[in-house]
């Protein structure tokens, strides 16, 4: 995609029209976002609409409108739309991390996958698939949710080719619970199933901004011997960013420091309702928007291999406050993928 595929109108960036017959020489299977003008579906910032045709790009959004696994407040199926429609006023140049991502690589939109929302097994079985085959041609892929059960197929399609990864999960919950009123796949299972498939590599994965009631003590316990270390929201507040970040870069180097392949997770309810109040299950003290922004750009140099953004559910946000956290969330994403 051009990386002058912009220009100024009163000063502010915006994205001009371009089609796959400019770019490369062929066909019209490429339409760009305008700031100003929808396109029917939207896309993430200006990225290009892929239609039918996914090789050749770095990095691929996806959009996931399923939600048939939450436990409280449905709306998650609305996220996508919702994140691209926030992610208007994100600008070209990302100065935190010194890059402009949708110009040292390819980004594109590849729209929205149809899943079943009546039979969840049929769904997961329809994620991993189309997940399987963006990775197959190439690319990256940042998942736009929907809820959180989505990253159990994400994560079988990931460890496919790459074998068990560090899952890096922010959250306000650990989602490493057996079953909701007898279900195995729900919003609150995908990491216990992932970790019982054998998914994750149980000496590098980690949960950041773990806070409020649990069912029991034992909650914590099941979860440390599923592979994961935590974090918990406080430690901001009573140990600092910079600490937190260390923990954080020490378990994904795993005992030997040697590293490997790291998925990111994130739930948007990680943050305060403050800063996130569209979503489906919000709890208090959460972290701010702040902390987890600088928090995921210390991701740069680590391997990643893959990450969502879920559970925002705009039928609940106020003044696109949790929409454009998430679009926020999603930009670092892919400016740690060019970095990288």
């Amino acid at each position: 995609f051009p990386t002058d595929a912009t220009g100024a109108i009163e000063g502010q960036q915006v994205c001009r029209y371009w089609t796959s017959r400019e770019v490369f020489g062929v066909g019209d299977g490429f339409r760009a976002f305008n700031q100003y003008t929808d396109t029917p579906a939207g896309t993430f910032w200006c990225t290009a609409v892929v239609e039918g045709h996914s090789s050749g790009f770095y990095s691929l959004s996806i959009g996931i409108p399923f939600d048939s696994g939450v436990s409280y407040r449905p709306g998650a199926r609305f996220g996508p739309g919702h994140i691209r429609a926030s992610s208007k006023l994100l600008r070209p140049y990302n100065p935190a991390l010194d890059v402009s991502p949708f110009a040292v690589h390819q980004v594109a939109d590849a729209g929205d996958l149809a899943v079943n929302p009546f039979d969840i097994v049929e769904a997961l079985g329809t994620v991993e698939a189309e997940i399987t085959r963006l990775r197959g041609a190439g690319s990256k892929v940042l998942t736009l949710g929907g809820d959180h059960t989505l990253a159990l197929p994400i994560l079988r399609a990931v460890a496919a080719d790459r074998g068990p990864v560090a899952v890096l999960h922010f959250d306000a919950h650990l989602d490493t619970w057996d079953t909701y009123f007898g279900a195995p796949f729900t919003h609150g299972t995908p990491f216990r199933r992932a970790s019982e498939e054998g998914l994750i590599d149980l000496e590098r994965s980690m949960h950041i901004g773990i806070r409020g009631p649990l069912y029991g003590e034992q909650d914590l316990t099941a979860d440390g011997v599923l592979g994961f270390q935590v974090v918990r929201s406080d430690d901001y507040e009573n140990d600092g960013l910079a600490s937190v970040i260390e923990r954080m870069r020490r378990r994904l180097a795993g005992p030997d420091g040697a590293g490997g392949p790291v998925y990111v997770s994130v739930d948007i309810d990680v943050l305060d309702p403050a800063h996130a109040p569209g979503t489906g299950t919000p709890e208090a003290g959460g972290m701010t928007s702040r902390e987890l922004l600088n928090t995921l750009r210390a991701l740069v140099g680590t391997d990643v291999v893959g990450a969502d953004v879920v559970e925002v559910a705009p039928p609940y946000d106020h003044a696109e406050l949790t929409g454009v956290a998430a679009a926020h969330v999603a930009y670092e994403l892919l400016s740690v993928l060019a970095v990288n």
